[in-house]
């Protein structure tokens, strides 16, 4: 090497391709069935198994899904699009080629919002090359003793495969542009994005542009990280290629144009990344058309009622809950995050209540908290938006303090019964009557003679010595003391003390 470049003389060029299994009750081209966790080879049919004398059959759901997603994301909807056969060995695919799009996807450009990081990052979006479908593989299973097996459950089960352009120049963005690509997807119920399951897959082409100590601008070798299993691992492995190309780099000197595109496995348990092969390019794969399925013609009437299913996405809902209700970004980033149920019985609370941060922290804070200990979905959840908003207000209208607030939702939940039928029950409710409170209070300062010495002698702060007054006077009155009433009225009689 006749030149050098310090640790951060270099840009970081990422790019990703996701693969996301579509929500659908059977495969893409076959009505086997897709659900996930049944025993191995227990869902196939002769389609997904390549056997002699079957033919395909597309999925229109699948399809339509597709579209929304490409839509959602601002993409351009191809008139006219194709099937293809991509031709390689593998004992995965047992046809020896997959269904899938090669030159006419059917959609192209559009863009993935990258969400704006704590740091100040992040932000704008990364552009999209392509989506396009293709029917998935069946899944290699390394078993003890040097055994490999193969579960074709999988095989056949409609595949969206959405390929990023290298926009990305963080790890950090790659990682939160995949969680709000998960959010969105599961918002327009394309799919459940579980990376657990396999659902949500993702590859990622990472290389450094070098700048030297003598001007020029220097490209490493593209490298293809595989086998990430969460978001967490897509940024850490990205970190670790980072570092390692910068190293290699350094060590050999060589660029993009010295070394084929190389394909890497990421190893959560070593914390590394590890050769697997040199990446194949689109020859070694053969393309030509699928024989056995016709093009898909899309028409204006079907893009536009799949564009009106749509709704309203994650980015946009953040942004009109800050508006429209004054939220916090955090608070409208919880809520939109816990997904479109929770976002759609927050916007109902809030409206019906018409106290947005009110509803804001009970959502988060008592709502969410018992689906969690009861392991509810918001679906079973007892108490509707009409009654949380209803004992909201009774709240604010000071009928009832928070903790019997808190205390009314619990036993709604557990009971069923409505909050009338419960407050009236539990003896419920604020004393509100200024003179009857007065009185407490009088009495509570009158039987407590050594607070007043503390008082007078500054033995102890006035604030100790007043807050332990008002938990005197909300012990006599079982905690149904107006708190504000009570602090005025301590105030005033102090005062007369002439303290």
């Amino acid at each position: 090497m006749d030149a050098t470049a310090t640790s951060m003389d270099y840009d970081i060029i990422i790019g990703l391709e996701i693969h996301v299994q579509l929500q659908t009750e059977s495969k893409m081209f076959s009505g086997c069935g897709t659900e996930f966790g049944l025993p191995p080879n227990t869902q196939t049919d002769p389609v997904s198994l390549g056997l002699p004398g079957t033919l395909p059959v597309m999925n229109g759901k699948a399809f339509n899904l597709a579209l929304k997603t490409a839509l959602a994301f601002g993409a351009e909807v191809a008139r006219f699009t194709k099937w293809d056969r991509k031709n390689y060995y593998y004992p995965d695919l047992p046809k020896n080629y997959q269904i899938s799009q090669y030159d006419l996807p059917f959609s192209t450009g559009g863009g993935l919002p990258i969400p704006a990081r704590k740091d100040g990052g992040g932000g704008g979006d990364v552009r999209l090359t392509r989506i396009h479908l293709e029917e998935d593989t069946g899944k290699m299973i390394h078993a003890a003793g040097g055994m490999s097996e193969v579960d074709l459950n999988r095989a056949g089960v409609p595949l969206l495969e959405i390929v990023t352009e290298p926009d990305l120049r963080d790890p950090a963005d790659a990682r939160g542009c995949l969680e709000e690509l998960r959010l969105t997807l599961r918002y327009l119920g394309v799919s459940d994005c579980e990376m657990q399951e396999g659902s949500l897959r993702c590859d990622a082409n990472v290389n450094l542009h070098i700048r030297t100590a003598d001007g020029r601008t220097v490209a490493t070798p593209i490298v293809e990280i595989k086998n990430m299993n969460s978001f967490s691992a897509v940024e850490k492995a990205l970190h670790y290629e980072v570092e390692r190309q910068f190293k290699d780099w350094e060590e050999t000197g060589l660029t993009i144009e010295d070394a084929p595109k190389q394909t890497r496995g990421w190893s959560d348990a070593a914390g590394e990344t590890k050769v697997q092969r040199e990446k194949e390019t689109a020859a070694d794969y053969r393309y030509f058309p699928e024989p056995d399925l016709v093009p898909v013609e899309v028409d204006d009437a079907w893009i536009a009622r799949l564009r009106a299913e749509i709704g309203e996405l994650p980015m946009a809902r953040r942004s009109r809950f800050e508006s429209e209700y004054g939220l916090s970004a955090y608070d409208a980033n919880v809520l939109v995050e816990q997904g479109q149920d929770v976002a759609d019985y927050f916007d109902a609370v809030a409206r019906e209540a018409g106290e947005a941060k009110l509803a804001s922290n009970w959502i988060q804070q008592d709502v969410l908290r018992e689906i969690k200990e009861k392991k509810l979905a918001l679906a079973d959840f007892p108490v509707g938006p009409e009654a949380l908003s209803d004992l909201i207000k009774r709240v604010k209208r000071k009928e009832l303090n928070t903790n019997q607030g808190r205390e009314v939702l619990s036993r709604m939940i557990d009971t069923g019964k409505p909050a009338d039928a419960i407050i009236a029950e539990g003896g419920y409710g604020l004393i509100g009557d200024k003179d009857e409170l007065a009185a407490v209070v009088a009495s509570t300062i009158e039987a407590n003679p050594k607070a007043l010495e503390d008082l007078a002698g500054g033995k102890k702060k006035p604030e100790a010595v007043k807050g332990w007054l008002r938990g005197q006077v909300m012990k006599q009155t079982q905690g149904k003391a107006d708190p504000a009433l009570v602090v005025e009225l301590l105030e005033a009689r102090l005062a007369e003390l002439g303290h």
